[in-house]
């Protein structure tokens, strides 16, 4: 689903749940185990290659990553799309988080091409995933929860996609 910039902080202040940090009140860990496959089948698929991917980490309210290789996208940079155990939000990226100051950075630097983003994007999507802009979760975070003690600088990605 995509969603303004203010709406999806909405979202993320609706999300956040000061008494459980690493996951939210009615989690399904098999529900989201379950979505979580159907994204990897579906990247697999789109991009005619395996992808390597992590899930159910533990201590962190990120679920899992699903790794898109290099040589399957068109500027041969991999593609990274976390999921949080949160409102199924999820965040693209090329290389690796952080690694640019966001998805326009990267295709700027002709390092992640548009149409394998919107690939990623529609399959997100279309499995029911909420998109957040990684510059968005590099907010300052405003939220309830307590994160000053456990992360130095305390982010919106710290919120939803660290380890506690």
């Amino acid at each position: 689903m995509t969603e303004s910039e203010a709406d999806l902080l909405v979202l993320l202040r609706e999300l956040d749940d000061p008494e459980r940090l690493e996951w939210p009140r009615r989690y399904d860990r098999r529900a989201t185990a379950a979505l979580f496959g159907g994204l990897v089948t579906r990247l697999e698929g789109d991009f005619a290659a395996p992808c390597t991917h992590e899930q159910d980490t533990q201590d962190s309210s990120e679920y899992g990553r699903v790794v898109v290789p290099a040589e399957a996208t068109v500027c041969g940079t991999r593609i990274v799309v976390c999921v949080s155990k949160f409102g199924s939000l999820a965040l693209v990226c090329a290389d690796n988080p952080g690694a640019f100051l966001g998805t326009e950075e990267a295709q700027a630097e002709g390092e992640l091409d548009c149409a394998d983003l919107a690939k990623v994007n529609r399959a997100l999507v279309d499995l029911g995933y909420v998109v957040v802009a990684e510059e968005l979760l590099e907010g300052n975070y405003d939220g309830p929860s307590q994160l000053l003690w456990r992360v130095e600088r305390p982010t919106w990605w710290a919120r939803f996609f660290g380890y506690f």
